[in-house]
Order: structure tokens, then sequence, then C-alpha cells
């Protein structure tokens, strides 16, 4: 019989280093003017190229925003590789709800159809992060008031 996956599971952990592998390797090059201003020329011929949409031309408010963003999600995917605890998917569960959320806000929208492929990684993780919570709080392993 196959056991079923908990956040108090090895391979539980391994989930929420792979996520923020993957959120460390994407976002790092938004955290600086200088690597955002590389990034978003890439995306931008990238999805024109393809025929997905391109980027609006670069503003100082748009170059804040993305840098905040990218500085504290390296610090968050840094502390998830460093230290990987079964909360820190509960949370960033929780988080990649959100960015999948205003993902989706973006494409009704109008923003670039390439928006798809980070969306679809969002609710990917997002589900392997907190289905198993819902599932320990089925069978009792997570108390409601934890």
């Amino acid at each position: 019989m196959a056991r079923s996956v908990t956040p108090f599971r090895p391979g539980y952990l391994r989930a929420v280093r792979a996520s923020a592998w993957y959120d460390l390797v994407v976002t790092a090059g938004f955290a600086t003017p200088w690597t955002y201003t590389v990034v978003h020329d890439a995306l931008s011929k990238l999805g024109g190229g393809l025929g997905l949409g391109t980027l609006p031309a670069l503003a100082p408010m748009e170059m804040l925003y993305a840098n905040l963003m990218g500085s504290v999600v390296v610090v968050w995917a840094l502390l998830r590789i460093v230290k990987p605890l079964a909360v820190h998917g509960l949370f960033d569960g929780v988080a990649r709800t959100l960015f999948a959320s205003w993902q989706a806000y973006a494409l009704a929208h109008g923003a670039p159809r390439w928006l798809w492929l980070f969306f679809v990684v969002e609710v990917s993780f997002g589900v392997v992060e907190l289905a198993p919570w819902g599932r320990a709080r089925r069978v009792g392993l997570v108390r409601a008031s934890a």
C-alpha cells in the first residue's frame, strides 16, 4: 500500500526545496535594476518573436516593483533551500496562490500570453505544497489551531 504524502515526510521537504530552486533561478534576474533590464529585454524579444506579446517599455516604478519582488523572492528561496521546513511549504503554497491569482488577473487584462507558462508552474507548485496539508488536516495530523 502506498503511503500518503504528508508535510511531515522527507519527500515533501524535497518538493519545498525544488520549488525554491525554481524561484531562485526564475526570479534572481528581477532582483537588481541591471539584471532586470536584461530579463525585461529577453522576455520582450522572446515573446515578440513567438507572437506571445511583449512587455511595455521600462519605467522607474515598474523597475522598482520588479526589484522589490525579485529581492524578496530570492531571500525567501534561499531560506527554503538552506533550511526547508514543512511550514515553509505551507506558506509558500499560500504565496503561490496569491501570485497565481494576480497572474490570472493580469492575463485577463491583456498581459503577454507567455505569462501562462509561469502561471501553470505557480499553480502546480501550489498544489504540490498545499494538498498534503489538506490531507493531513483531514486525517487529524494537523490541528485547526496549529
